[in-house]
């Protein structure tokens, strides 16, 4: 069973269509036969994805640091739940339990979580797609500032299309399950 990384906030945002949506990509986890692994917090969208996931018989594993315990919230239900000391652990965790990545709207940390896991690709460090499911044009001005990044010779074009941006869930994860990662050649081997 292929595992999916969803990176998302601890919020529920302030448009309904952010919870509609992040039911869905659930409900495409579980059609895809496909593990979630995620932050292991019960509030906010964490706890949507999370709580859909189950309901439709799937598999969940949470990674929650010991001290986001209590202020995330962890999630009593779930089918494995890694506690753990730092954020640097609970990524690595992450990384390492997961086949895909997904970033869902979230905060600053889910900004952060998914670009890591894409610089890590870049660097060769890992084969795995990533992908964002861009919400009701949330993630809009990201698109814009990777492809001014792009443009302007920091980031190269193979690398900025291997960043999956739909607003369709089954469409992402589709796109991202017959997704071949490919690298930059300089980094590959370093």
């Amino acid at each position: 069973m292929k595992s999916i990384a969803i990176f998302c906030g601890s919020n529920f945002g302030n448009d309904p269509v952010y919870t509609a949506s992040t039911k869905e990509l659930a409900r495409c986890i579980v059609k895809n036969d496909m593990r979630l692994v995620y932050g292991g917090a019960a509030v906010g969208l964490m706890g949507v994805v999370a709580d859909e996931v189950l309901a439709l018989g799937g598999q969940v594993i949470g990674v929650l640091p010991e001290k986001l315990r209590d202020r995330e919230v962890g999630h009593k239900n779930l089918t494995e739940l890694h506690i753990v000391s730092t954020m640097h652990e609970r990524k690595a965790m992450m990384a390492n339990l997961s086949d895909y990545f997904v970033a869902i709207p979230g905060g600053i940390g889910t900004l952060e979580e998914i670009i890591e896991v894409f610089t890590w690709a870049q660097l060769g460090l890992h084969a795995k797609p990533c992908g964002i499911l861009n919400i009701n044009g949330f993630y809009d001005k990201l698109y814009e500032l990777l492809l001014s990044m792009s443009e302007a010779g920091f980031l190269s074009e193979k690398q900025f299309k291997s960043l999956i941006f739909d607003n369709d869930p089954g469409r992402l994860l589709d796109t991202l399950m017959h997704q071949k990662v490919e690298y930059h050649s300089k980094w590959v081997n370093r």
